[in-house]
């Protein structure tokens, strides 16, 4: 079983918001609400991770406002642009059978039925009203939509090896 970090990447600083610290952040967790959520958020500092904690959120559109302790100036906030904020693992709860996508990146897609490994999810998409899994295998990348159809199961190990277990459609990897 792969050992899964304590911290996840869950946003990026991309901008200011007024004049008293706030910043404007890019979304990289399920949705803006689940990150406004964070009392805290972590910086990276080498191996390292600085707690900040959070004094305010808010979504506005798709991005989320935040304001952190100790920042308290336009200033301080722009110095910050550009940076990756990370969340710890133990402050969010996930439902059974959801998986962190951090977790999933490396899992062999397996056919379910033959045990075929088909190549290894690269990427996960969000365009519309459901994921779509970017497939990498030797001769390029296909996509799964990830719906029940075609995902029939994730296992981190649980009861079967790890993996992405599919049955896929004919022409689907083409």
């Amino acid at each position: 079983m792969r050992k899964l970090s304590e911290y996840l990447e869950c946003a990026c600083i991309v901008g200011t918001h007024g004049v008293k610290g706030a910043v404007r952040l890019e979304n990289r967790c399920d949705s803006p609400a689940v990150l406004a959520k964070l009392k805290r958020m972590y910086i990276k500092k080498g191996e390292d991770y600085k707690e900040m904690t959070v004094v305010h959120s808010s979504v506005q559109k798709n991005m989320v406002l935040t304001t952190f302790e100790g920042v308290e100036s336009v200033e301080a906030a722009a110095a910050m642009r550009g940076t990756v904020l990370y969340a710890a693992r133990e402050d969010f709860r996930l439902r059974r059978g959801e998986y962190f996508w951090a977790d999933m990146m490396g899992l062999p897609v397996i056919d379910d039925e033959t045990g075929e490994v088909y190549g290894t999810l690269s990427n996960i998409l969000t365009p519309g009203a459901h994921q779509v899994y970017v497939v990498k295998r030797e001769t390029g990348e296909f996509m799964i939509p990830a719906v029940p159809e075609f995902i029939k199961e994730i296992s981190m190990g649980e009861e079967r090896p790890e993996g992405i277990y599919v049955k896929l459609i004919e022409g689907m990897m083409e």
